[in-house]
């Protein structure tokens, strides 16, 4: 019997399931609001049941986050994503404007490909599963390969929810056989409408460019700006608790903290106090080294760690206990690494003047990976708040920590793992992505208006001059009406 290579199993996979993806999502879009919502809440209830067994898979699989924390962004993409979506309109008609005479009607786009990252693999799955369907699209998962158990795991119960529900068979799918090959395949296949990219940077740009709709998402880089005015001990307790939440995992969790000079010694003794840890030039410098490789592209074994798991890593002593370490940075960019993007339990740490100082480094940070996703700013100050509200991101957080308030967990933003970085990331988007994302959008239009009518121009039978006397009777009309 011929044993087929690896890559060509892939691609064989990923062409299979986008065929039996697409009949199922055909079916799919017949179904009214109720079977829809039917569907979904079984879902959501079924994702509810296996939070703690899928983040322990996550966790034990990948060596990212933590269980409880997991467990939280599981239910956060299901339960309140559910409160969130369940009166959206995404089946039929959603608008009747009897005045304009325009009826809008939802139509589904299609059979959907979701890249899922290795940070977050089963909350997104369930996130861009319950989307999906909700807007009556299939969904093909292609899994990160360093999390593929838990993704493929997070998929097939969304699958038999959707389906002991009422839903056709194959609504929900993942790649079994993960490969760059089959994600590619699956990209460019006719069956898929629209790419949901979630990752890094260059699979993001991939998807953009594969001559499709595509909605992506860039790297954050999120700088935390603590301003004069700012309650400190709730806005550093709030930084902890956002960058500690799942060991930083999160695209939207800080990355940098921004101190004026005049409480800059009250900041750091709050961070202190409150279990962080200050590294010394020298610890820094060692921290920095093993985080990144090639150049400012994150350590995968670093990802998602402990600050005790880092600082053995790199050789330095840190308190027992840490929550958090600090490294104090004088630039933006190579010679201060700490300016990029960190998915784990490090900050780097910033002084300035006033606002206006922390104004240009907030745009130096944002411009050093981390354009158009989010700022983080602590003040009690409101006419602060609006100076920064021009900053060039789309998610300006405002007293509370980023990684909670950018994916609608404290604020009243959607509750989503997709956050749309806009032209400016290079998203095509700007909002968290929702169901509404994932529809289109059919106009009736009644004709209410009356056509202006052209008064009729007198034929010319010399083609010589035909032009010139069309020119002509143009100017005398425009004169009379008293044109210019």
């Amino acid at each position: 019997m011929e044993v087929f290579d690896n890559d060509l199993q892939s691609i064989q996979e990923a062409r299979s399931l986008a065929r039996a993806g697409k009949k199922a999502q055909e079916q799919l879009a017949h179904f009214d609001e109720h079977q829809i919502d039917r569907i979904i809440r079984n879902m959501v209830k079924v994702a509810e049941e296996h939070a703690v067994e899928l983040a322990e898979m996550a966790v034990s699989e990948t060596g990212f986050g933590k269980v409880s924390d997991k467990t939280f962004k599981n239910r956060h993409a299901s339960t309140e994503l559910y409160r969130f979506i369940k009166e959206m309109k995404t089946v039929g008609i959603i608008k009747n404007d009897s005045q304009s005479k325009v009826i809008e009607i939802a139509e589904p786009m299609g059979l959907l490909m979701g890249i899922v990252p290795s940070t977050n693999p089963t909350s997104t799955v369930i996130y861009k599963a319950i989307i999906a369907i909700k807007a009556r699209n299939g969904i093909v998962i292609s899994p990160h390969p360093s999390a593929l158990k838990a993704t493929m795991r997070a998929t097939r119960l969304m699958n038999d929810a959707a389906v002991e529900a009422g839903a056709p068979d194959h609504i929900v799918t993942c790649i079994s056989k993960p490969s760059m090959a089959a994600t590619n395949e699956l990209m460019h296949r006719q069956e898929i409408a629209l790419i949901i990219a979630t990752g890094g940077a260059a699979m993001v740009k991939s998807a953009y460019s594969v001559g499709k709709p595509a909605l992506g998402v860039g790297p954050g880089n999120v700088p935390a700006y603590i301003e004069r005015s700012a309650d400190i001990p709730k806005a550093v307790a709030n930084i902890i608790a956002s960058k500690t939440f799942d060991y930083g995992t999160i695209c939207a969790s800080e990355q940098t903290v921004i101190v004026e000079k005049i409480i800059e010694a009250e900041v750091v003794r709050e961070f202190e106090q409150q279990g962080c840890y200050f590294m010394t030039a020298e610890e820094t410098a060692k921290v920095a080294s093993v985080l990144f490789v090639k150049g400012h592209a994150m350590n995968a074994k670093l990802v998602g760690r402990s600050p005790e798991v880092i600082a053995e890593v790199a050789g330095i002593k840190i308190p027992q206990g840490t929550k958090v370490l600090l490294g104090r940075q004088q630039s933006v960019g190579a010679s201060d690494p700490l300016s990029y993007e960190k998915l784990t339990t490090v900050l780097g740490f910033y002084t300035v003047e006033d606002w206006e100082e922390a104004c240009e480094l907030t745009i130096s940070l944002l411009n050093n990976g981390g354009i158009g996703h989010s700022f983080s700013i602590h003040t009690e100050n409101p006419d602060i708040v609006m100076k920064f509200s021009e900053k060039p991101v789309f998610r300006i957080l405002v007293n509370t920590g980023s990684t909670h308030g950018g994916v609608g967990v404290s604020t009243g933003l959607s509750p989503a793992f997709t956050l749309g970085c806009g032209t400016w990331g290079g998203s095509a988007t700007s909002d968290n992505v929702t169901p509404l994302h994932l529809i289109n959008i059919k106009r009736v239009a009644y004709g209410i208006k009356e056509c202006p009518q052209l008064p009729d121009l007198p034929s010319h039978s010399s083609e010589s001059h035909g032009l010139v006397d069309l020119v002509s009777e143009l100017v005398r009309l425009l004169q009379k009406s008293g044109g210019d």
